[in-house]
């Protein structure tokens, strides 16, 4: 090729941002990110071969073209080797499809009286008056609430397996200075499949008695075990391999999210007092929380999506090029990796004026269309977002009223936490006090508003 070939080839590239490589980015990520897109624009080069889609058209588009941009395969709890093999790409699809019966906004919806009561047992269990390190705490609760979503009764059996799947997770994603081929034992990978051997060792009896009793159940599990017309019954090892990963993130997710919207209500007490007048409306039994009761938390899902926004728990999404292709005027290569970035999409003034800002109304008036392309990407879109989206909606939003509406929260005069962005964007050590609101009104509402 001429010399004069070759730049034409290359005109299309990415800018790549000056002194931009994988050392600089490793020491912070989320100013590199901001850097990079402030600089470079809608998309921009790390490093040879590794593009980030940084503004919110671009993500969209990545997400949407799961063709030219797929998701690589690199689960967390991969399927583990048996006589039979690893469920075919179709059976995926069909498990995948029988799980969303299972999350859909309907089905949330029917059973939110249930997961208001799991998370009122957060503002239970918080101890007042204290520094209190609040994550572990929202883990707990919530791995009980994810938990219960997906097995209802069988949840008492499987949570300790699924706490330790999750406790796997942690050791498996912790950074180290050593990046091992995936086939390489690893104590870390040994570890993770001890936890996933003892789940699936723990669902399997569930799974054949409910089979062999005909009462498959109104949960989650329910939903996989039913035949479709389409595909029929799914295969006992493709509804147990598919499991560990959705338990561990019905839970996982959440937390870290909830830590930052937690911080929030500290940081901006004037928006807690307004969630907290807007949770007098929730019944006092938690368990008679309707539909229409959180349909009513109109301005607390405006808060939570704003947190969302601000700090997306999932702020990195990777994805491959396996053929050359464009991407907003760009050629990306063959080979090449992707990395969609909702953290700086979120904060792309064309789409959210004054975007380093919390502003939760932005979500209550027309200024901010939730049906806009690329606009709130905090669970991603396209065909691999996230399937517990409206789950997570729903237990952030009543257990974001319910511990506004009994504590006014503080955080101290130092940051009582750091920030981590290797695996979510996430505050561990985060502490915060509590102090009960005025004794005035119960709990959680009037029995009247039921």
């Amino acid at each position: 090729m001429s010399v004069r070939g070759d730049l034409m080839g290359r005109v299309n590239e990415p800018p790549r941002l000056p002194e931009g490589n994988f050392a600089a980015w490793s020491r912070d990520r989320l100013a590199m990110a901001r850097r990079g897109a402030d600089e470079c624009g809608d998309v921009w080069q790390l490093e040879s071969g590794v593009y980030v889609a940084a503004t919110a058209g671009p993500c969209e588009e990545v997400l949407h073209r799961a063709q030219d941009f797929p998701k690589p395969p690199s689960p967390l709890f991969p399927p583990l080797k048996r006589a039979g093999g690893a469920p075919t790409s179709e059976e995926r699809a069909h498990a995948r499809a029988a799980r969303m019966r299972g999350l859909r906004p309907q089905a949330v919806a029917a059973r939110i009286g249930e997961i208001a009561s799991g998370t009122v047992r957060f503002a239970d269990q918080w101890p007042t008056g204290r520094d209190v390190e609040i994550l572990p705490l929202l883990r707990s609760v919530l791995a009980e609430v994810g938990v219960r979503y997906l097995f209802s009764e069988d949840a008492p059996t499987l949570l300790p397996f699924a706490r330790q799947l999750f406790v796997a997770r942690e050791v498996l994603v912790r950074p180290t200075r050593w990046v091992w081929p995936g086939w390489v034992p690893t104590p870390a990978r040994r570890f993770r499949t001890r936890q996933q051997v003892a789940f699936i060792n723990a669902l399997r009896p569930i799974v054949r008695r409910r089979r062999s009793s005909g009462r498959l159940g109104d949960d989650v599990l329910g939903q996989m075990l039913r035949p479709s017309c389409r595909y029929g019954a799914l295969s006992e090892g493709a509804i147990l391999d598919t499991l560990p990963g959705i338990t561990v993130a019905t839970f996982e997710t959440p937390s870290r999210a909830a830590g930052w919207i937690l911080l929030h209500l500290a940081r901006h007490p004037w928006a807690a007092d307004r969630i907290a007048a807007e949770a007098a409306l929730l019944p006092a039994d938690a368990a008679a929380t309707t539909s229409t009761h959180l349909e009513r938390l109109q301005y607390t899902r405006a808060v939570v999506r704003e947190v969302l926004r601000l700090q997306p728990p999932s702020w990195l999404l990777t994805r491959r090029a396996p053929r050359r292709t464009q991407l907003a005027d760009y050629t990306i290569n063959a080979g090449s990796t992707v990395l969609v970035c909702p953290y700086t999409a979120h904060r792309d003034a064309r789409e959210h004026p004054d975007p380093d800002r919390f502003r939760p109304e932005r979500w209550l008036d027309d200024s901010c269309s939730r049906a806009k392309p690329g606009v709130f990407l905090a669970f991603g879109t396209g065909p691999h977002s996230c399937e517990g989206a409206a789950l997570a909606m729903a237990v952030l939003t009543v257990l974001t009223a319910q511990t506004a509406h009994r504590y006014h929260l503080s955080d101290g005069p130092e940051p009582g936490y750091r920030v981590t962005t290797f695996e979510g964007l996430a505050t561990p050590g985060l502490h915060l006090r509590a102090t009960v609101r005025g004794r005035g009104s119960p709990p959680f509402g009037d029995k009247a508003s039921t």
